[in-house]
């Protein structure tokens, strides 16, 4: 479980998660989705085929990638839901002491 957490821990590789989350595509489309170049993209590939966070597939000359399994994309949403919660928290806590900051 850690190595799939690793695995998504670094931000070019969540991009090209994301990047995937509306169907398959070839290294052209994630590039010019993402941004990336096309040796950090094949790269970043390459590990989330090796996680089997992402599975490819040949058609023709090309290579499309696509998430091996859409849980993917609960557990994200279900870990963003967490962070916008404890961020809320946060910003009540913080207005919180400038109020009582303005009191003094």
């Amino acid at each position: 479980m850690a190595d799939f957490f690793k695995v998504l821990s670094e931000v070019s590789r969540l991009q090209i998660v994301c990047c995937l989350k509306t169907g398959a595509k070839n290294v052209t489309q994630i590039i010019e989705a993402t941004g990336l170049g096309q040796a950090n993209v094949s790269k970043h590939l390459k590990m989330l085929a090796q996680a089997g966070i992402v599975t490819r597939r040949q058609q023709g000359v090309n290579v499309y990638y696509e998430i091996a399994n859409p849980f993917l994309f609960e557990l994200c949403e279900l870990v963003c839901d967490s962070l916008s919660v404890q961020i809320n928290q946060q910003n009540k806590q913080f207005e919180k002491l400038r109020v009582l900051q303005e009191a003094f």
